[in-house]
């Protein structure tokens, strides 16, 4: 798979589950791009997600399904 298809497949992943994908390339980060072991992770949830996927982004707000998770908060 090339990276450009990779990336669309978690930008798809991410807008199925209504999560920012901030979020979802984290998940599949700590997830070693195992797509089953990033659904354990985005239903579960992770410590190392959050930190990790404002670091990827200056948005104030990300979205973790229904959720809302603001940077000051993290």
């Amino acid at each position: 798979m090339s990276q450009q298809e990779h990336r669309h497949n978690i930008e798809s992943w991410a807008k199925a589950r209504e999560t920012s994908i901030e979020i979802a390339k984290a998940i599949f980060e700590l997830a070693g791009n195992d797509e089953v072991l990033a659904e354990k992770i985005w239903e579960e949830g992770s410590d190392q997600v959050l930190p990790l996927a404002f670091s990827k982004t200056c948005a104030d707000i990300l979205f973790w399904g229904e959720q809302t998770i603001e940077r000051k908060n993290i």
